[in-house]
Parts: C-alpha cells; structure tokens; sequence
C-alpha cells in the first residue's frame, strides 16, 4: 500500500453487493484504502453471474470479466451471514475496520446483528456507509431496486426518447457505478468528520437523491417555468443550441454530436461546409430562427455529415470552433487516443492465466496510480483476515470452513 495516498492506513469493510457497493470500494481501494468484501459462495453475488466470461471459464464466479473491472481493488472474505457464528465473526473483523459499506434494504444490517449501533458499541470511531435505493426512511425506504430501475425513480428515465414518443429506459444499469462513486464521495466527507471531531458516524446515502442531481437543470425549469421534460431526442431540453444532436457519417454505424450555441458558431460551421445555400437561408443565422426550424435544420446537416468520416470531420470542426465529437462505440474506447494518454485503460495478466484490460483510476491524484489488480477470487483474503488479524487457531479455523460458515 502506498502511504502517501490520502487514505492510507484506513480499512474498510464492504458489505455492499452487485455493482454499486463494490465501486465504492473500488474508489477508496484506489484512494489508499484496504477493503474488503465480505461476501459468501451460499449466495453468490449477482455480479459474479454476469456475462460475459473469461475463455475457458464459464460460469465460473471468479471468472466474469465485468465483475473483475467493478471490483478491482476490493479483497474478498467468505461468510455465510445466516449464521450466528458468522455474524459474530463479521462484528469481530468490523472492530479492527474504519468504515463499513453497505447497499442493502434498510433493516436488514439490524437483521443480522451488523446496525450501526451495535457495531459502534466495539469500535465508537466507525463510519458506516449505507447505500439504499431510496435512503433509510420515507415511504420508498424499503422499495426493491437495480440500476435501471433506480434510474426510473430518478425521474431520468421520463426524458430520454424520442420526441413525441414514450420513454425510453436507459438501457443499462448507469445509476449503480454512479451511486457508487457518489457512497465513497460520502465516505471521504464523513472520514474527514471523524478526523476533525473525534467521532464515527452513520451516513444516510441515498442512491436516488444523488442520481437525481442529473435532472437538476430539468427541475429547475419545472419550478421557475412550469414546464415538465419530456422525450426530446436529439432537440436541447431548453432550446439552448441549435444544431443540437448525433448525425450520422460514412461508414457503419458511425456518427458525430454537433452542438452550436451562438451565431457566432454557426457561422464557424457554415464555413467549414463550404456555405451550401440551404445554410445562407437568413431566418437561419439566428439562433431563434434555427431553434424555430430544428427539424429542417437537422435533415440538412444530417445529408451533409454522411459522407464524411466521425473523427476527421469532428477534428475539423473542432479546429473551426464549432462543439463536435465522435460518438464512440464500445469498440473505439481502447483504441481512442484521449483513454490511451491518460492511461484509462490497462492490460492485466490474471494469476487463472488469461489477460483481460481493465479501466484504471478515474478519480486521479498526482500520488495515485491504479493499482494492478484485478477483481478478486472470492475468500481470497481468508487466510490472512481470520487467520493473521483475527488470530482465529488453526483448529477453529477449520472447522468454521468444514461447517460452511466461512463459506
């Protein structure tokens, strides 16, 4: 461990499950801290069953490529929380920890004897982190989500479409790295309480109140305007730039996102077209003009933009002063020259045999390299949790992985 990162020497014990808790820990992993997910092979981890899988290894929990990247940086200890044993365990591990990280119901840490309170009665400095959907109170306290479902109670879901047509989900789980990201943001706050007053804390993160920060613009306009977002497509929510969308260029599949803002930039953009004469149309070189033409507007740049390639008609616009860029696939982002300077991405040699790339530090310090680590083997730290810091004997060891409590 690196000490000069700034949570050096701090310990986490990360209950969170899926793929919101285990970013966190990622997060504060590549901060300096040590973490470790408890979890249990009783009851594998939802993440742990997602495709796809390493070659050769199907299946197999410790071999799903997504989980490898979402839970880089955390360690990994088994136990069967069903069990007293285990419970009492899990409380013994959390007395040598810092912070506790969970994402589960509200009421189901009391359940199993891990709340806040009775934790804190051995270790008074803990922070515990709690990540439900909808935080520990209220009348959602309890609702049952995932990421795209969480998404829909963020009000996100209710602007993403087509215009005039229904919502469209976001059609992957985008709210839980979010969340994540944003429970080791509170981690850090409530760490640097601690460090200032001498006191532990328990923190009340709801994952729908921090997503819910992307429709800010879109409530801001609700409550001074009266106006309620709806599906838009490729139109600006507020009518703020016009050209304003993807347009598709040469080649499958590919397309560019141009967004003008001023008149000034539509000049910049007409000139780079070579001034077609739909361009010189007058009511066009105003912005109210252009926003009161949208759809016409658009047909035209999208006739025009199809028979150029994405990234070399966006480094051209982008020379003349107009908002362009590629829309990347999941295909580009290795390649991408912007990712491969800032070290984004990183190839890993896995000690089951095969290489796999996964994303480095996106929270970046000076101090703070990415770690070489991929996500771990589950019960990989056993030993050295129950055995070297818990000082559990040999004997008893054994038996708690015979009778399946370590497990």
């Amino acid at each position: 461990m690196n000490a000069r990162l700034p949570l050096a020497g701090i310990r986490v014990a990360n209950f969170g499950w899926g793929w919101a808790g285990p970013v966190t820990g990622q997060t504060l992993s590549r901060l300096g801290a040590e973490v470790y997910k408890i979890e249990s092979r009783a009851r594998i981890d939802i993440n742990r069953t997602i495709p796809p899988f390493a070659p050769g290894h199907h299946h197999d929990p410790d071999c799903a490529l997504q989980n490898h990247a979402g839970w880089a940086g955390n360690g990994s200890i088994t136990l069967d929380l069903k069990h007293p044993e285990a419970q009492a365990l899990a409380r013994d591990f959390v007395a040598h920890c810092d912070v506790v990280v969970e994402n589960f119901s509200p009421g189901v840490m009391d359940r199993l004897g891990l709340g806040h309170a009775r934790l804190a009665e051995r270790r008074p400095q803990l922070v515990t982190v709690s990540m439900p959907a909808a935080g520990r109170s209220g009348p959602l306290s309890h609702v049952r989500t995932y990421g795209m479902s969480l998404s829909s109670i963020t009000g996100l879901d209710s602007v993403t479409g087509y215009l005039d047509g229904p919502p469209v989900p976001m059609e992957n789980a985008y709210a839980d790295p979010l969340g994540g990201i944003l429970g080791a943001f509170a981690t850090v706050l409530a760490l640097n309480w601690r460090k200032r007053n001498g006191r532990g804390m328990h923190v009340d993160c709801s994952q729908q109140e921090g997503v819910m920060q992307l429709m800010a613009p879109a409530f801001m306009d609700f409550v001074l305007n009266g106006r309620v977002a709806r599906p838009l497509g490729n139109r600006h929510p507020l009518a703020a730039a016009a050209p304003h969308g993807v347009f598709r260029c040469a080649g499958e599949d590919r397309w560019i996102a141009i967004v003008v803002a001023e008149d000034t930039e539509w000049q910049a953009l007409v000139q780079a077209m070579g001034a077609p004469e739909w361009s010189r149309d007058p009511q066009f070189a105003h912005h109210a003009g252009r926003v009161a033409r949208i759809e016409e507007l658009h047909r035209h740049l999208g006739a025009w933009t199809t028979s150029h390639d994405d990234r070399a008609l966006a480094a051209q616009l982008q020379s003349a002063g107009v908002a362009a860029t590629p829309v990347l696939d999941v295909g580009d982002l290795l390649s991408d020259p912007q990712f491969r300077a800032r070290g984004t991405f990183f190839e890993f040699e896995h000690p089951l045999g095969f290489r796999e790339t996964l994303y480095g530090n996106y929270v970046k310090t000076r101090k703070a390299a990415a770690p070489q680590r991929t996500g771990p083997m589950i019960g990989q730290d056993n030993d050295y949790v129950f055995r070297e810091l818990l000082g559990l004997p040999a004997e008893r060891y054994q038996r708690l992985v015979t009778e399946r409590i370590i497990y």
